[in-house]
């Protein structure tokens, strides 16, 4: 009895941490488990078998997301070697979609949060700004895929997307009136269509 009722007790901290369900923190405990081969905590190379990240370009800084100290709100700076499953959750906190029953402030917060977790994906130094060169790294990232685009190509496109932004924005935020609540989801925890057997 004191076990099952210390267990609902930390389900409904989660609960209140997160926003997800208890259902929802359920369903992510098993994908846990999976990801950590039944161990306490996931490491980075936990997510190498992940069949959704394995071709995406920017694989390796949305893992790196996942254990950066500042999106697990345990400092400024730093990564994390392995993180638990409350960890696990506060970043997959991140990618959950806007509740109905949100408030405007919640609903802006939701926001605010998300933008800043995509900024530290970016941001790859923590020094709180996104350079040309990390820019030029991501674009460079995304275009690998791409046989017929060279790296000096990449580069000139990085630069010119970056000049583009800078002239538009005026010091307004890049993303600025994009649907980030659409945008901003992770494929490969969908619990809708995953299958807990990968």
């Amino acid at each position: 009895m004191g076990a099952a009722h210390s267990a609902s007790e930390e389900v409904r901290e989660l609960e209140g941490k997160t926003g997800f369900s208890s259902d929802q923190i359920e369903q992510l405990h098993r994908r846990f488990k999976q990801l950590s081969g039944d161990q306490p905590t996931i490491r980075k190379e936990n997510f190498n078998n992940v069949p959704d990240l394995e071709l995406n370009p920017i694989r390796s800084k949305i893992v790196r997301a996942f254990f950066d100290n500042r999106n697990l709100r345990k400092g400024p700076s730093g990564l994390a070697d392995e993180i638990n499953f409350e960890d696990f959750l506060t970043i997959m906190s991140y990618f959950r979609p806007i509740d109905t029953t949100m408030d405007e402030e919640q609903v802006e917060l939701s926001r605010k949060e998300k933008l800043r977790f995509l900024f530290h994906m970016y941001d790859s130094d923590s020094d709180g700004r996104i350079t040309l060169e990390e820019y030029r790294n991501v674009v460079e990232e995304l275009l690998s895929g791409n046989p017929h685009i060279e790296k000096e190509s990449a580069r000139s496109i990085a630069d010119g997307a970056m000049m583009e932004a800078a002239s538009v924005c005026m010091g307004q935020m890049i993303w600025q009136g994009i649907d980030i609540e659409t945008k901003m989801h992770v494929r490969f925890l969908n619990m809708e269509t995953m299958a807990l057997c990968h």
